[in-house]
Order: C-alpha cells, then structure tokens, then sequence
C-alpha cells in the first residue's frame, strides 16, 4: 500500500480569491479540519458542502472590524438547504448543543450566530440580547467555489458579553434544513472546542507563506491506493 496526493488547482484558487478579496492578515488563527470527518449523530446528506476543511474568525480592533471565512470540501450550493453557522462566544457562551436527547457539541460555547447561506444572504442574532439582531445588507456575504465568508462588518454590531474583542472564540458549523434537532449538524470545526480570532493587522513578514500553506493544505487531497 502507497500514499498518492492528489493536487486540487481550483481548490486552492478558491481559497486564495476568498482570502485575498479583503484586507490581508496573519493566518494564526485559520483552524484546520480533517476531511470527512460527519459525526455520527448526523442524519443527512453527506455532500462535500457540508464538510468543513477551514475556517477563520478575524478582528481588526483599530478599524473596529470583525470577519468571517470558512471552506468547505465541495463548491458552496452544491446541496440544498444549507445554512453556515459561526456561533460566537463573547463572554456569556453556554454549551447550547450538549443538552436533550441528542446531546452533541461538547466543548462549543456560544451566545450569538453569524448565519451565511448559498444564496448570498446573512444575519446575525444575539441570542442574549434579540434587540441586537440584524440581517446583513446585500453584498455582505462573499462566496468563492468551496469558500463562503463576509466583508468587513462593524465590530460595535457584536457588542461584548464580558470579553475583550480580541478574546471572542468562535465555532463553525453548517446546518442541513429539513432535519430537526441537532441531527441537522454534520460537522464542528473545531471539534469540542473554541478557536480564538485572529488579530490583525499583523506584520507582513510570513504573511504570505502562512496563506499559502492554508490554502495548499485545502487544496490537497489524500487517499490511500492498494497495490
């Protein structure tokens, strides 16, 4: 048995159009996901759309800034009725998932969602304080083959629940529609557990190199070949 590594050229190109298209910054915080990894507890469709393989949360404090980035093992749109979840920790997260009769999401606090949908259209709800809510205007959400993420949006829109900007963590999940509960949930990233944002603007020096090897390793696929 032998390793081949298959080169996914529009896979990367996806991923650099996604990233580059906004202000540049460090990649610290970009969290890689393995391939194929559905929970079990999942019941739909396991198309590639619904599998996260990267995702990044960043925060620009002196433009007062946040934005959201995320990649997927398959064009966005390529199943129905998906739904991409950011739950956003802000200092008053609950592990809203590890509860009833289908308890998932160990590890995953959050006290607000960023919503982002094929279609283009976003929102964000505070599950604190509704008042807070709003739908994203039009243009907002950006989407590339496998990426789907957001333009710059006013920081003072995710008002603190205690942290400091630079101390939200975040998860990402997609959400299939038509199921109900949290069977609708194929995937975590990270799995049980939060990732930090991403402070910028950082220092240009391993800027590129960082970005690139984010979107080599998206761009990548492994499969074992028997001889």
């Amino acid at each position: 048995m032998r390793s081949s590594v298959v080169f996914s050229v529009p896979g990367v190109l996806a991923v650099l159009i996604a990233w580059m298209a906004v202000p540049l910054s460090g990649v610290a915080g970009v969290v890689m996901d393995p391939s194929g990894d559905f929970l079990a507890s999942y019941t739909g469709p396991q198309g590639g759309d619904l599998d996260v393989l990267a995702a990044e949360v960043r925060v620009n404090t002196s433009a007062g800034t946040i934005q959201f980035f995320s990649t997927m093992a398959a064009d966005i749109g390529t199943t129905t009725g998906v739904t991409y979840v950011f739950g956003l920790n802000r200092g008053a997260g609950t592990e809203r998932f590890n509860t009833g009769g289908l308890p998932v999401g160990a590890g995953v606090f959050f006290d607000s969602v960023v919503q982002l949908r094929p279609n283009g259209t976003g929102q964000f709800n505070d599950l604190i304080t509704p008042a807070n809510n709003f739908v994203f205007s039009a243009g907002t959400v950006l989407i590339s083959g496998a990426s789907i993420g957001t333009k710059a949006l006013n920081l003072a829109l995710f008002p603190t629940k205690g942290f400091a900007p630079l101390a939200y963590t975040w998860n990402l999940w997609p959400r299939m529609a038509g199921i109900t509960g949290n069977a609708a949930i194929p995937d975590f990233a990270p799995d049980a557990s939060m990732a930090g944002v991403t402070a910028v603007p950082e220092p240009a020096s391993g800027l590129v190199f960082g970005l690139c090897l984010a979107a080599g390793a998206m761009g990548f696929r492994r499969r074992s070949m028997l001889k």
